[in-house]
């Protein structure tokens, strides 16, 4: 169980899953999980999520795992647009090409988390993918170039930051912000408590 001697172990290097959870005043320490993010051939992202987490998981459990994390959370987040799969671009150009997809349309974004236990690391307590609508408005080509240019979206998922800069090309998000971000809160905590992973909340 999570508490101020075992904090729950975070197995992601991204500074806004950390910053989420330290936001909810819980007690967390990070370490980066290794998988291997390049879907398979015709891999579908429902089928794409489950894998990257599962192999998130086992990766925390193996190398990484603190003796007295109370449990461990990893997570990943793709957009979605048209049942396709849009990753981190590869570069500037491969950002704008998304961008310029994503302009004017309707898209999700799904993340999907896992949970276990500090005793059993490997074994999943609770699985959960959320996904959330997110619609942009339409954006003009130097707005595409102009952004990708800033680089913020080099190494997200759909090639933009929906709390940075990124956030003038949303006009209207349905579902949970956070899951956005990286991290739905409301579900994590929600899980934590249905797990007894977390004793009670706040804490």
């Amino acid at each position: 169980m999570i508490d101020s001697h075992h904090p729950l172990l975070l197995g992601s290097g991204s500074p806004r899953r950390l910053e989420i959870l330290r936001t909810l005043r819980l007690p967390v320490v990070a370490v980066a999980a290794q998988a291997n993010e390049e879907p398979l051939a015709n891999e579908r992202a429902d089928d794409y999520l489950p894998r990257i987490v599962r192999e998130k998981l086992a990766s925390v459990a193996s190398h990484a795992r603190p003796k007295n994390a109370g449990a461990v959370l990893v997570a990943d987040t793709i957009v979605v647009l048209d049942h396709e799969i849009l990753g981190k671009p590869c570069d500037e150009a491969h950002a704008r090409e998304m961008l310029a997809c994503l302009s004017g349309r309707p898209h999700e974004v799904w993340t999907r988390f896992a949970l276990a236990s500090g005793d059993a690391p490997a074994t999943p307590m609770h699985e959960e993918t959320v996904r959330t609508a997110v619609y942009f408005r339409n954006l003009s080509e130097a707005e595409i170039h102009g952004y990708a240019a800033t680089g913020e979206g080099l190494d997200k998922a759909g090639a933009y930051a929906v709390q940075g800069l990124g956030s003038f090309a949303v006009r209207r998000i349905e579902g949970s912000y956070g899951n956005v971000v990286g991290l739905p809160a409301c579900e994590v905590v929600s899980a934590l408590l249905g797990t007894r992973l977390l004793g009670r909340y706040p804490t």
